[in-house]
């Protein structure tokens, strides 16, 4: 587990989502904040510009989930896609809003980056076993 802190720069903010995809090799990167609509908000477009399919499911959730508690995340333009074999979440800024998109996240991020890296052969048994253990 590594993090960054960058400054309020998409070029910089692009080239390290490239680094982590493709040179590091993450199965995973979250960024948090943002994705508002102040003028320093770029991350959804930083991400959009590297990312090559985009998962509009996962975001509409963390959304969903967090407007059940403030109307305010509806604001809020995060998305989630998927770099080569890199799955890229933008997370809000909040840290109470990052633990209400985790309560969303927690069971479909290995399920997500086992399907990214073509590691499920049948989705119907995950979700049949998923569905067991609750």
């Amino acid at each position: 587990m590594a993090y960054r802190v960058l400054p309020d720069d998409k070029e910089a903010l692009k080239k390290m989502l490239c680094h982590m995809a493709d040179l590091f090799s993450c199965d995973l990167v979250l960024t948090t904040g943002g994705t508002g609509l102040s003028p320093r908000d770029f991350t959804p477009e930083a991400t959009k510009e590297v990312i090559e399919k985009e998962i509009p499911g996962i975001s509409e959730a963390m959304r969903k989930q967090s407007m059940e508690k403030i109307k305010f995340a509806m604001l809020s333009r995060a998305i989630a896609g998927v770099r080569g074999k890199t799955l890229i979440i933008n997370l809000p800024g909040s840290p109470a809003a990052v633990r209400d998109a985790f309560e969303v996240l927690r069971d479909i991020l290995i399920h997500a980056v086992e399907l990214i890296h073509g590691e499920v052969a049948d989705c119907s048994k995950v979700l049949h076993s998923l569905s067991s253990h609750s």
